[in-house]
């Protein structure tokens, strides 16, 4: 009598091969760095915060789709998502203003700089008489990462409820999830502006970020939930 063998293969989930080729190379900017220069792994989850942040959100804006909407609710999605990126940046020291100020801007600190940093913290400022742009790699991309995820909530939960922004502000399950991320994080970026006189602002300001995450990727309480059905059929 034969007998038929089946095996049950697994499939990884979504993004899973993306996210192991990520983390390869990851390890290979960290080994070289500290290989090439004479830096010291002094608190090692320091090095690995910014890949925490960076495969966190890719991951969760790779599975988060953007729903199909008019080009106006697209438009109040466009700007309430800018408005959340510039707060966001602006609490986190990574843009503002330079005027106004009761002292004037020494001419020694107006310009590009660039400071040194294992992959991820290096940092790129440019400081003129009216602005300054801070560019610190994992928080740039963490906090686009985030504007992304705001931007597909706010079109599924407007495409859920009543159109426009007020059917969006009076669906309390809707609007939750992107209002608690705007708190999180803000608390993060503020955090992390007071770094110098919060202990553990890093450790702080990357739970709130993640918090973020979790909260615009898995949306508790929507209505809609397009995402979990094309899950479910995967």
């Amino acid at each position: 009598m034969a007998h038929s063998t089946r095996t049950t293969e697994w499939p990884w989930p979504t993004g899973a091969a993306p996210l192991a080729a990520a983390i390869a190379l990851e390890g290979v900017l960290v080994v070289g760095y500290f290989l090439a220069t004479p830096g010291d792994v002094t608190v090692p989850r320091y090095v690995l915060y910014p890949f925490v942040w960076i495969n966190a959100v890719l991951v969760a804006a790779y599975r988060t789709p953007i729903p199909a909407a008019p080009p106006r609710r697209h438009l109040l999605a466009g700007a309430i998502a800018a408005v959340y990126f510039l707060l966001l940046a602006n609490w986190a020291g990574l843009v503002g203003l330079t005027v106004g100020g009761h002292h004037p801007i020494p001419e020694g600190v107006l310009g590009l700089s660039v400071g040194a940093g294992s992959p991820g913290w290096g940092r790129l400022r440019l400081v003129t008489r009216v602005f300054y742009v801070s560019f610190v790699p994992y928080r740039v991309i963490g906090y686009l990462g985030l504007t992304y995820l705001v931007y597909a909530a706010i079109l599924d939960a407007s495409g859920a409820v009543a159109s426009g922004a007020l059917g969006l502000v009076s669906c309390l399950s809707c609007s939750a999830p992107i209002l608690a991320s705007f708190a999180t994080g803000l608390l993060g970026g503020w955090v992390t502006l007071m770094s110098t006189a919060v202990a553990y602002s890093i450790d702080v300001s990357t739970v709130a970020f993640l918090a973020s995450v979790a909260l615009l990727y898995w949306r508790p309480g929507f209505p809609s939930f397009g995402r979990d059905a094309d899950d479910a059929a995967e």
